[in-house]
């Protein structure tokens, strides 16, 4: 039986990628006590890199807001699955962390990285309002324009 997060996300017509393998040494998600740390996602898509290059050069803003996007719903996949398939087990959205690859002279990250703390809104609802960063980064693994990390509350 599908739960509350899982009826949003029909209702919103919102489809999750299948979670990334990591590309590194580390693991997608850690769980300690009630705290869910979710490892910096990038734009991936069912396997396929997407978004690769630099905002202020090949990248608009609005292209950035929808690579955060996509990072955001590869973080609620990775938490998908580290909570056995039950998103109604997040209580709430701590923290994001957005990273931008961007030129010195863009000073947008804050607006790319909506893209990110919109979607968490309006999947989890208010338990989806975060504390968060959005910093700029001279370069990102695999060249991504952007990527995002998270620190969920979990039941």
């Amino acid at each position: 039986m599908a739960g509350q997060i899982d009826a949003r996300l029909k209702e919103l017509a919102i489809e999750l990628p299948t979670p990334a393998i990591p590309v590194a040494a580390y693991v997608p998600a850690v769980r300690t006590g009630n705290t869910l740390f979710l490892s910096g996602q990038v734009p991936f898509w069912n396997g396929e890199l997407r978004c690769v290059g630099k905002l202020g050069d090949t990248f608009t803003v609005e292209q950035g807001v929808e690579a955060a996007r996509l990072c955001a719903l590869n973080l609620i996949a990775q938490a998908k699955a580290a909570l056995g398939g039950d998103l109604d087990r997040v209580v709430r959205v701590v923290k994001l962390v957005g990273f931008v690859n961007s030129t010195g002279d863009f000073t947008d990250q804050p607006k790319v990285i909506n893209g990110a703390s919109e979607t968490f809104v309006q999947v989890f609802g208010d338990a989806g309002r975060h504390a968060r960063s959005a910093v700029s980064a001279s370069a990102l693994p695999l060249g991504v324009a952007v990527e995002v990390e998270a620190i969920l509350e979990v039941a």
